[in-house]
């Protein structure tokens, strides 16, 4: 190790809070300072290579350094940093929301700039609340939400969240949903190993719980397919329309959370156009600027916008905004993102390696501490569990998931765990051979882990 890792190390420890991490454990360990990243892969101070397993935090689409993003950069930056949005308009802005509009569902109109994931989801729920308000259903205050949610980390997002390990210590500064059941098989209430019998009593109890609550419910939030962060749950096949068309139903704003599903990572542009689903608000970040910088986009439809539409003494204004709300710079990386969509057929060239992707999975299923291997396109969880008949759970102070991510190291990977599920979330620019590779350090941590 170079004296200049060290020394960063130290400086590290020193100054840096990292998130969702214990600093007392952090503090001890020798960690990993990149300083280079080329393609799928992350390179250290030290020159060792690490294949990014999570699209730095599922946020990279392209490839790390890629050309044309770097151009696109550095020629906006050369024309404009930064410009709000509060009393003028912005060229890069404007011409990404048309191109946003275009790509997403038929109806999704108008174009609301933010930061981040968390604060797209903000937007939409204020949007919705807001909107009930203007239309005289005062009494429309809640919004019906799913176990293992995760919708963010400001209060509100939280709000609508359901994993009690990251919100339960928050309890007391959020507001009250309706929780509604997730389809997940053996994890779900109804104890069901069925996805589609599990599937269809998700959805009968939403429909109970939405006849019995529609007068006060404003909106529902969901994760499209596949819920991320609550341990990569895949939805059962028309899950979600049926949740669309309850919400249709029942008069429910239905607001659909892609800031981890969109931009292809479920093999379409948008998670939800695999079930024709057009919900009223979306909320859109991480690959939004193929991994580059911070954007979000929360879209609605005109119906939506035009409840925020009078006279000025009339305070029907969407009183919420961010200073670096549609950022040049950010945008201008956005719009050279979508271009390499259409450049690099992304779309289309991602079908093999999902195909490759699902094999793989076939045959980590029969590790024997492996319960459940599931995706969603590009986006894989392995569950580790400590008996694979009774499908047992690891203790989770145990950590097995974080020693699995830490052995994989050995293997030139870099992973992050969900508990005892290993997240396999690669840039969608991987290619196949890296995938072979990707799995096969997996694979071997696994054995290493639990069978050593």
């Amino acid at each position: 190790m170079s004296d200049r890792t060290k020394q960063l190390q130290q400086l590290d420890r020193r100054y840096i809070w990292h998130p969702f991490t214990q600093m007392s454990e952090w503090e001890a360990e020798e960690t990993i300072v990149i300083e280079r990243g080329e393609g799928s892969w992350l390179i250290d101070t030290d020159g060792n290579r690490y294949l990014d397993g999570v699209a730095s935090m599922w946020t990279n689409v392209h490839g790390h350094c890629r050309r044309e993003l770097n151009e696109a950069l550095k020629a906006q930056v050369e024309r404009l940093e930064h410009s709000t949005l509060l009393g003028l308009a912005g060229e890069q802005s404007i011409l990404l929301a048309e191109q946003l509009v275009a790509i997403t569902p038929e109806g999704l109109d108008k174009v609301f700039y933010s930061d981040n994931g968390s604060t797209a989801v903000e937007v939409g729920v204020k949007m919705a609340f807001q909107y009930q308000q203007h239309r005289g259903a005062t009494n429309k205050r809640k919004f019906i939400t799913f176990k293992h949610a995760y919708h963010g980390d400001t209060l509100g997002a939280v709000s609508v969240g359901g994993i009690g390990l990251f919100h339960e210590v928050y309890r007391p500064l959020l507001f009250t949903t309706i929780q509604a059941p997730a389809p997940y098989c053996y994890r779900c209430e109804f104890n069901e190993s069925d996805p589609a019998t599990c599937g269809r009593l998700c959805v009968e109890e939403l429909e109970r719980l939405m006849a019995e609550a529609q007068h006060e419910v404003a909106g529902l939030i969901i994760e499209p397919l596949i819920q991320g962060a609550g341990g990569m749950i895949v939805h059962p096949a028309g899950f979600l329309k049926s949740v669309r068309e309850l919400c249709y139903r029942y008069g429910i704003l239905m607001i659909i959370d892609e800031v981890a599903t969109g931009f292809g990572r479920t093999g379409s542009m948008f998670a939800c156009q695999q079930e024709g689903v057009t919900p009223d608000i979306m909320a859109l970040s991480k690959g939004i600027t193929g991994g580059y910088l911070p954007l979000a986009a929360t879209m609605t439809t005109r119906e939506v916008y035009d409840a925020f539409l009078g006279q000025y003494r009339e305070l029907k204004s969407f009183f919420h905004g961010h200073t670096f709300t549609g950022n040049p710079l950010a945008c201008a990386v956005a719009l050279a993102s979508l271009e390499l969509f259409r450049k690099d057929r992304l779309l289309e060239n991602l079908q093999p390696k999902i195909e490759y992707l699902r094999e793989r999975l076939k045959k980590m299923a029969e590790l024997s501490h492996v319960g459940d291997a599931r995706h969603c396109g590009m986006a894989a969880g392995i569950e580790l569990v400590l008996d694979k008949e009774s499908r047992e759970a690891y203790p989770w102070e145990e950590k097995v998931g974080v020693q699995v991510c830490r052995e994989a190291r050995s293997h030139g990977l870099f992973l992050r765990p969900l508990g005892n599920i290993i997240v396999v979330f690669p840039p969608l620019v991987i290619s196949i051979e890296e995938l072979a590779l990707l799995f096969d350090g997996v694979e071997a941590a696994i054995r290493a882990v639990t069978e050593g």
